[in-house]
């Protein structure tokens, strides 16, 4: 494992032997990339330690406002890894065991506090598309493509589909898994797998843009938003009107939301007390 400590504008990697996710940090902004782009960054274990990990830490890491996840090569993710995969499947333990982690990594990317988002080029499928899905945000690149394609080598995506159903809705995800067949960027726009598309050569710029405007806001309130959104989405009515109600007292509750209210009356731009920053 290679990683160097986390400082404003630095660089690191971290993974067994080969670094499998680099990190870059700048003004808020974390960049984890996934540099396995020789092989399409599948999300084999090591791949998945490695993401967890950099999670892991944002989720305590305050200076941290935005996490981007990108990658190399000429595709986002191909979902698991196929040959590690084939090597344990006779081994039900092994199979539970990455399944488990895998649905961990899924479930703590919407419960770190700051927003994240996808930047999403070439191929994303199978799990590649799940991850996607789970990102808070997505932009992608006109030329990406998006696909469930497990019934393709006998494996329906039930799990990615998970992700990707809360996003697309039932009958589109239905016809992804069902078919296996890809879908374009513009059609995962329509369906709301992602954000934006943009030609490719705008994608950093458009990712860079999106990140900056969520800076523009207080820290805390984006994290209790965050945190509630996903509290009430799939709770009964009464439930997460419940839920929601007590995060906006929250809200209201703290220094930021006097001095937001204030500006708005005052007609100038605030300037948070969490962050000590008016954009």
């Amino acid at each position: 494992m290679v990683e160097t400590v986390r400082t404003p504008g630095t660089t690191s990697e971290v993974g067994q032997g080969r670094a499998s996710v680099r990190r870059d940090v700048a003004d808020g902004i974390v960049r984890l990339t996934l540099t396995r782009g020789d092989r399409y960054n599948p999300l084999s274990r090591d791949m998945i330690a490695a993401l967890q990990a950099e999670l892991d830490a944002l989720a305590e890491d305050g200076s941290a406002r935005v996490v981007v996840l990108a990658a190399e090569g000429r595709g986002f993710c191909a979902g698991h890894d196929m040959a590690e995969m084939r090597a344990h499947t006779d081994d039900p333990v092994w199979q539970n065991t990455l399944f488990a982690e895998c649905n961990h990594l899924m479930i703590t990317l919407n419960r770190i506090p700051q927003p994240v988002i996808a930047r999403v080029h070439g191929i994303a499928t199978a799990a590649g598309c799940q991850l996607v899905s789970m990102c808070d945000l997505a932009v992608a690149a006109d030329t990406a493509r998006f696909a469930l394609p497990g019934v393709n080598i006998g494996v329906f995506c039930s799990t990615p589909a998970v992700g990707v159903a809360r996003s697309v809705g039932r009958k589109r995800a239905m016809e992804m898994l069902l078919t296996g067949t890809p879908i374009d960027a513009a059609t995962a726009l329509d369906w709301g797998l992602v954000n934006r598309v943009v030609p490719h050569e705008h994608l950093d710029t458009e990712v860079d843009e999106l990140a900056r405007a969520i800076l523009a806001h207080s820290a805390p309130v984006i994290a209790n938003g965050k945190r509630t959104f996903y509290a009430q989405i799939d709770q009964p009515l009464d439930t997460a009107y419940a839920v929601a109600a007590d995060a906006m007292v929250r809200d209201l509750s703290d220094l930021d939301a006097a001095e937001g209210i204030d500006a708005f009356l005052e007609k100038r731009t605030p300037r948070w007390p969490s962050t000590g920053r008016g954009d």
